[in-house]
């Protein structure tokens, strides 16, 4: 048994867990918020040296003694973040984010260099989407050349903590599937979508290691500065959505996973590859040696929390206005796509608010309707799970919307599935926790009954869907996608 640490870096915030293996207790805990760097073209940055120093004042926060004892720590990162590193490791450039959609352009050249959308589901399994870091790298390559030719090492957020850490530029599966340049099916660098955008840019990948290795050891000035023991092992880290599977326990098929944070996503475990023809789930990898088929919307609480600020209401109180709306907000629908959006690709969306009549124009409406909007969103991603045969049980919904007794009741309506919530809410921290005492224990050690034994369930907040309730959304559900429609050539 052991103290292993797990740290979050987040688009909002980080955060920082140490975790008691034997009592299974989180020992302490701490977080900082970051900064965001917004533009009207669509770019979302951060300066990567905000993450760090996020990490050493969180570190700082928690008691020495209890710091001394960690001997692993395992690093979740936001996904699809762009990293620029020289070979001193600097980093070159401002960091752009999994929810920056100012490369769209980038994107269809990309496309169009790799044979179209079709060629790209048959042969590597993923679209390029703008929220992925392939089409960052050219737009890179093609505005900061003189910057781009110094580059080192390509990293996603996550990687770069890694780095930090211990001085070794590694990559894992997972995080490396949502760059858009990897093979997910050989798990392997696609030569030929690299070559769209540099055929020397492979130099600059990391190295590929499996979820179960070290991604190196703690160098001695980072200890210092953390109050750590010099040369634990730092595990192979993953983005957040896979760090999130294994602090629900979605490791194993059947287990759904729903996260209402800043974005939405909804995933499962799958012991092998899952391609949705349609393009809507990302065929990714998992952090655990298996696969991680995903949806992810740009927009969830953000839908909510721009309208509680519109109509002044604090969060319980929104909550409670909200209720009193009817199921569908008699017809008034939320397209929350303020950040633009992914799923459906609508890298030029806006958010819009439509089916306004003369009786139905209500802030307790409109209030529900931004709820609705990103559960629905969601609900997209259940669908093309339905569709590819993938037979859930549960749904297991984690985030800042988690909290809210009114959303999870919804979201057990809405996809006609119960819901529960893990005891432990920071699951992409303590995701990395656990991984991290994975690869203490070495690899002939079972991340399925790590897991098993140290994931646990609020069985009391658990939702179970209501008759009524399922056939009224199914109605407002229907209602939704025809206004996702109508606006799909002005958005995409």
């Amino acid at each position: 048994m052991a103290i292993v640490a797990g740290i979050d870096v987040g688009t909002q915030s980080t955060k920082v867990i140490c975790y008691d293996t034997q009592s299974k207790t989180i020992l302490a805990s701490a977080s900082a918020p970051h900064q965001l760097i917004s533009r009207g073209d669509g770019s979302r940055e951060q300066e990567a040296v905000w993450w760090t120093d996020a990490i050493t004042s969180c570190f700082n926060e928690i008691d020495i003694a209890i710091r001394e004892k960690v001997e692993a720590i395992g690093v979740s990162g936001q996904q699809h973040g762009f990293v620029p590193v020289d070979k001193e490791g600097h980093v070159l450039h401002t960091v752009k984010l999994w929810n920056d959609t100012s490369t769209a352009g980038e994107c269809d050249a990309l496309t169009a260099c790799a044979g179209g959308t079709d060629a790209l589901l048959n042969n590597e399994g993923n679209l390029i989407l703008p929220g992925y870091t392939a089409s960052k790298i050219l737009w890179f390559k093609n505005n900061h050349p003189d910057k781009y030719a110094k580059m080192a090492h390509v990293l996603l957020p996550h990687d770069y903590i890694n780095y930090w850490l211990t001085g070794e530029a590694v990559m894992e599966y997972g995080d490396a599937s949502g760059t858009a340049l990897l093979d997910i099916k050989s798990r392997t660098w696609s030569k030929r979508l690299i070559d769209c955008i540099d055929s020397n840019l492979l130099k600059a990948l990391p190295a590929l290691i499996e979820a179960h290795m070290p991604s190196g050891y703690l160098l001695g000035s980072v200890a210092s500065s953390l109050g750590l023991k010099e040369g634990i092992v730092v595990s192979s880290g993953g983005g957040d959505n896979m760090m999130g599977a294994i602090g629900t326990g979605t490791v194993s098929d059947g287990t759904l996973t729903m996260s209402l944070g800043t974005s939405g996503t909804i995933f499962g475990a799958s012991d092998k590859p899952i391609i949705d023809p349609q393009g809507l789930l990302a065929a990714f990898c998992s952090s655990t040696g298996n696969w991680l088929p995903l949806l992810c919307t740009m927009n969830c609480t953000v839908a909510s929390e721009v309208t509680r600020e519109l109509f002044e209401k604090g969060v319980k109180e929104f909550d409670a206005y909200a209720s009193e709306a009817p199921i569908g907000c008699e017809g008034v629908v939320m397209l929350p796509y303020f950040n633009g959006e992914r799923t459906p690709n609508y890298p030029r969306g806006k958010g819009c608010l439509m089916g306004f009549d003369l009786t139905n124009m209500s802030e307790k409406n409109i209030s529900r309707a931004a709820l609705e909007s990103a559960i629905y969103g969601l609900k997209l991603g259940l669908d093309a799970f339905d569709a590819l045969g993938y037979e859930a049980r549960e749904i297991r919904l984690i985030g800042g919307g988690a909290k809210s007794p009114v959303w999870r009741q919804m979201v057990a309506d809405v996809c006609n599935l119960p819901v529960v919530v893990p005891k432990i809410g920071e699951a992409a921290a303590f995701g990395g926790a656990l991984q991290a005492y994975w690869c203490l224990l070495g690899e002939t050690a079972s991340i399925a009954d790590i897991v098993a034994e140290h994931v646990e369930l609020e069985r009391e907040s658990a939702c179970l869907p209501i008759e009524e309730n399922v056939k009224e959304y199914a109605k407002a559900y229907q209602n939704y996608l025809t206004y996702v429609s109508a606006v799909e050539e002005i958005f995409s």
